[in-house]
């Protein structure tokens, strides 16, 4: 007991692992903006006998209880291979939810703390995964937006929680909503083909995710992912077994149409972007769960989207700045034409990134929403 009034118990069985899944969506079960993330998803990537990131990672999972029902929830993580790589002692937090009460955050994070000062952490960091694949970044601007499966939906009065308790930022990441254009601009037309004939490449066809996973380039885009990203704020490389994890886990939901691949004359891909038709309203029908009818939803928006989610680029390092990145573009804003896209959202990219961000320019985009990674040494 931290507090006369305010109860912390330590998740140990499956059925209080459910409870801290489930306190997410009654919080937001009336917020028309919140996107319920996948209810088996979150459940397999917080148990450890699940997740492959728990070969490097610990985690601890608590919830907070007052008057007898639930009324906050946070996960202390420590990353080891981020620590080997960044040479940083911070225990990560996540998955930090609470009522508007400051004692519920403030008995929450102290939890946390106590147990990341005695492994020996310097900081609290977050909200951050276990991976960069993870959500991450509490929403500091956009709340009247709508949110995508990929990230973090808060409310507002998280932001004084955060700062009350002692939190500054650390980073920062951005998202962009882009109109598609009713054409391909000339200009851009031109550049592609000039880039794709001055450096030998080419659009990587392919018939089927069966295909791309038989010939191994469900792995090669992991490499070029993992390169590109290499230098990124908290990123560390992924083990063959969490690569494996993720393939078999979102490799199926890939719409070939919006997976754009550049390859070079040896048939290895220096490029991509991975999109696909935006599930967020679908996932709000479906309350977060695929069955017993939730996956009608799910299969309706696959089929006939408007809108697309633009969840992962990379460019191999020694094909940077050469304008892949234009032609990658082009060729999707060319697919999106065709099949009468409306709209992509960015999905976060890093403030610093002004590569990434000088993509947008050509296009009519708003940027409408920001988030936070937040950092506090421990006392």
């Amino acid at each position: 007991m931290e507090n006369s009034q305010i109860i912390i118990k330590e998740v140990k069985t499956l059925k209080e692992l459910k409870q801290f899944i489930n306190f997410e969506y009654n919080l937001y079960k009336n917020n028309k903006y919140w996107v319920p993330p996948l209810f088996d998803d979150e459940f397999k990537t917080l148990r450890k006998d699940k997740n492959p990131a728990f070969d490097h990672c610990e985690a601890v999972y608590y919830t907070a209880w007052k008057n007898g029902k639930m009324v906050g929830r946070i996960a202390g993580i420590i990353q080891h291979n981020y620590i080997k790589k960044w040479g940083n002692k911070y225990a990560r937090i996540n998955w930090f939810d609470f009522i508007d009460d400051f004692e519920v955050s403030k008995t929450l994070l102290n939890k946390v703390e106590s147990w990341a000062k005695e492994k020996g952490m310097i900081a609290i960091n977050g909200p951050l995964g276990f991976t960069d694949l993870d959500y991450e970044g509490l929403l500091i601007e956009g709340f009247e937006e709508l949110n995508t499966m990929a990230t973090i939906y808060n409310y507002p009065y998280y932001i004084e929680h955060y700062e009350k308790l002692g939190f500054k930022k650390d980073a920062d990441w951005v998202e962009f909503e882009i109109k598609v254009p009713e054409k391909i601009p000339e200009k851009a037309d031109k550049l592609s083909r000039i880039v794709a004939e001055r450096f030998k490449l080419h659009l990587f066809q392919t018939k089927s995710v069966k295909e791309i996973l038989d010939k191994g380039y469900g792995k090669q885009i992991f490499e070029v992912i993992e390169k590109a990203y290499v230098n990124l704020y908290g990123v560390t490389e992924l083990t063959p077994k969490q690569v494996d994890y993720y393939i078999k886990a979102y490799f199926s939901f890939i719409n070939l149409d919006f997976l754009k691949l550049v390859a070079n004359e040896k048939e290895e891909i220096v490029g991509l972007v991975i999109a696909m038709p935006s599930l967020n309203r679908a996932l709000q029908k479906a309350k977060g769960k695929l069955f017993p009818f939730g996956f009608i939803h799910l299969l309706y928006a696959l089929k006939k989207p408007k809108y697309i989610d633009l969840l992962l680029g990379a460019i191999l390092p020694e094909y940077q700045g050469k304008g892949v990145d234009a032609l990658i573009m082009t060729e999707l804003t060319r697919t999106c034409i065709k099949d009468g896209i409306i709209s992509a959202e960015s999905n976060p990219e890093l403030e610093v990134n002004e590569k990434v961000q000088s993509h947008w320019k050509y296009f009519n985009a708003r940027q409408h929403k920001r988030r936070r990674a937040f950092l506090k040494m421990i006392d």
